[in-house]
């Protein structure tokens, strides 16, 4: 059975590095171009002074697209760092950022049956209570 999981990608509202030749991409943008089952790339960065157990999470563009969460950071990096091939894809775009779907293994991720959005409730008339109407005197 593969090991595969879900990841957020964390820090999507913080702007890029600025690279020298062109101008910068903001990571929404590109996470707008992202297509569930592409690969994305993870990078360790254990020079970042927030976090030395930082991975960055590169587009099939080579352009970031965020972080995996600072909880996650620790396995995921330690499988990178022992040698294990660690494969990631992107699954999908989310109202907060994105999810990566990562497999710890090296076998292909999986993205998992899309989820189907919850519709919001109808007005329900067995759930609505009106004011009262009070008799005249």
């Amino acid at each position: 059975m593969p090991r595969q999981l879900s990841l957020l990608v964390k820090g999507v509202d913080f702007a890029n590095r600025k690279p020298r030749s062109r101008g910068t991409i903001p990571r929404r943008f590109e996470i707008a171009t992202c297509v569930p089952g592409e690969p994305v790339r993870l990078a360790l960065e254990p020079d970042n002074p927030a976090d030395t157990n930082a991975i960055m999470i590169l587009s099939a563009r080579n352009i970031q697209i965020g972080y995996v969460a600072a909880e996650r950071a620790p396995l995921i990096g330690r499988h990178m760092r022992q040698g294990d091939e660690v494969r990631a894809i992107f699954q999908e775009a989310t109202r907060h950022g994105a999810v990566i779907r990562v497999s710890l293994d090296g076998s292909e991720p999986i993205l998992p049956e899309p989820r189907i959005p919850e519709a919001r409730p109808a007005a329900d008339e067995e759930r609505y209570y009106s004011d009262p109407i009070w008799p005249d005197d």
